[in-house]
C-alpha cells in the first residue's frame, strides 16, 4: 500500500504537494511525525483509502462458500458453492465510482464510505465475519510511514522522467504490486525552510 500510495503521488505532483503541505504544517513545529496528531491528517487518510481503492493489497479476497441455495441478479446459486469476491474490480466499478480509474483522494474527503466492510462499493479488506482482523495495525503503520516520507522528504523521478511518464503497470498474482521497482531520488527536507 506505501509503495502505491507513493507512486500515485509521484504521478500526481498536486497531490503529493498537497499532502507534503498538510503533514508539514501539523508536524513543522516539532522537527519530526509521531502518533499523536495522525488522525488529523485528513487528506493523508483519503490519499490511503483512495490507493486501496484502486490497488487493494488481496485483489481476490478468501472465496466464500455460498451456505444454502440462493439466487443473485437472476444467477442460481447452489449450496456449497465456493464464491470469490473481486475487490480489484469493485473498486474500479464506474457504476459506484465517478472517474473510476483516476486517483482522486478527494473524493473520500467529505465521504462515510470507510474499509470498515459496511460499504460493499469499497471492500479493500474483505466484509462481515472474514474481513482481515489487521487493518487497524496495517493502517497506523502505513499511516506513520507515509507520514515520515512525506515529512521527512520531497521526491524525485531519476533522470528526465516526467510524472506523466512513469510506469504504474501491474504485476498479476495473489497480490497485485507494480511491474517496475519504484526508483526515487529523496531529497532532504528541513523544517526551519518553513520558517
Amino acid at each position: 500500500a506505501m509503495e502505491w500510495a507513493i507512486s500515485e503521488m509521484i504521478k500526481n505532483p498536486e497531490i503529493m504537494k498537497r499532502a507534503q503541505q498538510e503533514v508539514r504544517n501539523f508536524y513543522n513545529d516539532k522537527g519530526n511525525v509521531d502518533e499523536s496528531r495522525l488522525h488529523e491528517l485528513k487528506y493523508l487518510h483519503a490519499i490511503i483509502k483512495e490507493t486501496l481503492r484502486l490497488h487493494p493489497s488481496a485483489p481476490l479476497l478468501l472465496p466464500r462458500e455460498c451456505g444454502q441455495e440462493c439466487k443473485i441478479n437472476g444467477y442460481d446459486i447452489p449450496a456449497k458453492a465456493q464464491i470469490i469476491v473481486n475487490a480489484w474490480a469493485i473498486g474500479r466499478d464506474s457504476n459506484y465510482w465517478s472517474e473510476a480509474e483516476k486517483f482522486n483522494p478527494s473524493r473520500f474527503l467529505d465521504s462515510e464510505i470507510d474499509y470498515k466492510g459496511n460499504n460493499f462499493e469499497y471492500i479493500p479488506f474483505g466484509a462481515g465475519r472474514r474481513i482481515c482482523p489487521g487493518i487497524s495495525y496495517s493502517q497506523a503503520v502505513v499511516q506513520l510511514v507515509l507520514a515520515q516520507l512525506l515529512f521527512h522528504f520531497d521526491w524525485k523521478l531519476p533522470g528526465d522522467l516526467k510524472p506523466e511518464e512513469f510506469d504504474m503497470a501491474e504485476k498479476l498474482g495473489r497480490t497485485i504490486r507494480p511491474q517496475n521497482d519504484l526508483l526515487l531520488i529523496p531529497i532532504p527536507y528541513s523544517a526551519s525552510c518553513l520558517t
